[in-house]
């Protein structure tokens, strides 16, 4: 029998990769990675535009780069027969969002409305609609909607409805002119099948959809703003389908753009986490998966439906079909580590690498790992781009304890890491502690491809064994194989995603396993780790929001002055 083929595509932060796999083994076969020409838009629009703090946007003709560019990369490399590829899948960073008119065009794309940051694509790490967040999550405890439990006590303003709500207060013309909001995946699925769907996953997780009870009331949305009353009937319209449901067919547009056959099966869009938890072979309780990247999301697999503070949701059928899909996060991880190094690292650090052969991250990794645990007498919050789980709050900022003359590069390096690590505890334990058994531990993404001691690391604070996945693209293999879940058994594909990860999904056969002596001092850490974490998070002293104040402040008078 012939062997049958699918592509997976993980749009990023930065960039997008595609992966051609083999439906036989799970093989990668060859990828491409296209980077983004307008990467993250943090200060100025194309147009030149200046943006506001906490502002995170993108260029959505950078995701159809991806598809102009990796597609045909990918059959070139492998020189397969494209007559072979049965599926297309894809998976993206979430919340995503863009406004679209009734053509399905991005208003960016519209010439006249292109100067208002508003018509962009906010990405996940927008958190300008923080204030919209805070008084969504006043209004719905006030009223007692029950839906705030599922999402750990909070609504996120990286999510669907603060974001619609921040472009309603500050740009009313662009959410007048808007057809439909709606997740950069789906709209990218759009651009494949001339058929937009949305897809249940990030509806689920992170537009308040649920599968009984569709979105939040029309009440509620009239008492966050009268404007909004009908906004899950007009601008959120549209079809919820499951994971692995076939949006369409690949147009001939399409096929030409990207050499593949035209009509082949399209998969709705998914979460770039969610899709790596069956490609590890994951599809039973237990067991929570970390993807690791600029930022983690922790997805966990329960037999029933449980509260769990800060817990960025709980969809049923959200990750694995039959069970309740659980997931959790930190907003910054690599991100941290990238800082150090683009931002705050000496000189001398990049010389020496440079001498060494190797990158300033293997330079400082060989480094901090000489050092013990507690050796450092340092400790940090992991807080540089806010906390997403436990505490859900944007405005909280980073913290480094501990530090003296004599402290070296690399000593910060290791505590930065050990910050996330005890970030990733956090989330554990409030999980284990309420009924969602947590034993072990699966990492897949670069971090854990690059970085030993990160994943050591990880291993002893969480006192748990950590495998680690074996593909590098293990988002993009997940998206490929729900890709051959929609094309179905008959075009060489499979019934279920379950049976795609007994086929598919895989892990390297070594384990990370916790050090005992390193476990013992730890715990001392985590334990000063959250005494800092209960002080500066949860009202005590709220210095870290008053700053954030002042800044604010001052750049506004610094504006004011210049113009």
């Amino acid at each position: 029998m012939t062997e049958r083929y699918a592509i997976g595509i993980d749009f990023g932060s930065e960039s997008g990769r595609a992966v051609l796999v083999s439906l036989k083994d799970g093989k990668e076969i060859a990828d491409h990675v296209t980077h983004y020409p307008h990467a993250v838009m943090t200060e100025q629009l194309p147009t030149g535009e200046p943006l506001g703090l906490e502002w995170a946007l993108q260029h959505p003709d950078d995701y159809l780069e991806v598809l102009r560019k990796s597609i045909p990369a990918v059959l070139n490399i492998s020189g397969i027969n494209p007559v072979d590829v049965i599926g297309v899948g894809i998976d993206f960073t979430a919340c995503t969002m863009l406004p679209i008119d009734t053509l399905g065009n991005p208003l960016c794309f519209d010439q006249s409305l292109a100067r208002n940051p508003h018509s962009w694509v906010k990405l996940w790490k927008h958190h300008a609609a923080q204030p919209e967040a805070t008084k969504l999550n006043e209004i719905a405890a006030q009223r007692g909607e029950n839906f705030l439990a599922r999402y750990g006590g909070k609504i996120s303003s990286e999510w669907m409805i603060a974001k619609i709500w921040q472009i309603l207060n500050e740009a009313p013309d662009i959410y007048e002119r808007t057809d439909q909001f709606v997740e950069a995946t789906d709209w990218v699925i759009s651009k494949l099948t001339n058929q937009l769907l949305r897809n249940s996953c990030t509806a689920g997780y992170k537009a308040i959809w649920h599968k009984q009870e569709s979105y939040p009331s029309k009440d509620f949305f009239r008492a966050l703003d009268p404007r909004l009353e009908n906004l899950t009937e007009t601008k959120l319209r549209g079809d919820v389908v499951p994971l692995g449901t076939k949006a369409g067919g690949l147009t001939e547009e399409m096929a030409h753009i990207t050499g593949l056959q035209p009509g082949i099966a399209v998969a709705v869009g998914n979460v770039d986490a969610h899709a790596a938890v069956p490609a590890m072979g994951v599809v039973s309780p237990g067991k929570m998966v970390m993807a690791m990247g600029t930022s983690i999301c922790h997805m966990l697999l329960g037999t029933n439906e449980r509260e769990v503070e800060g817990m960025c949701g709980v969809v049923e059928d959200g990750i694995i079909p039959g069970y309740y899909g659980y997931e959790a996060g930190q907003s910054a991880v690599g991100d941290i580590f990238a800082w150090f190094v683009d931002k705050a690292c000496p000189e001398e650090v990049f010389r020496a690498a440079e001498t060494n052969g190797v990158s300033v991250h293997h330079w400082l990794e060989s480094k901090a790992a000489a050092y013990k645990p507690g050796e450092t007498g340092l400790l940090a919050l992991d807080w540089w781009n806010g906390n997403r789980s436990v505490l859900v709050d944007t405005e909280l900022s980073g913290l480094l304890i501990g530090a003296t003359l004599q402290t070296k590069p690399e000593e910060i390096y290791r505590t930065l890491l050990e910050s996330t690590a005890f970030g990733t505890r956090k989330i554990v334990d409030a999980f284990h502690d309420n009924g969602i058994a947590v034993h072990e531990l699966y990492a897949c993404g670069g971090l854990p491809q690059k970085n030993k001691l990160l994943m050591q690391i990880y291993a002893d604070v969480t006192n748990r064994t950590i495998r680690i996945a074996d593909s590098r693209q293990t988002p993009a293999l997940g998206a490929a194989m729900f890709s051959a879940v929609a094309a179905g058994k008959e075009q060489g594909g499979f019934n279920s995603i379950v049976e795609a990860a007994e086929k598919m999904g895989r892990v390297k056969e070594e384990v990370v396993t916790p050090i005992p002596e390193h476990v013992k001092v730890y715990e001392q850490l985590y334990q000063e780790y959250s005494r800092l974490h209960d002080y500066f998070g949860r009202g005590k002293n709220n210095v870290m929001k008053r700053l954030k104040t002042v800044k604010a402040s001052a750049r506004k008078e610094a504006a004011v002055k210049t113009t």
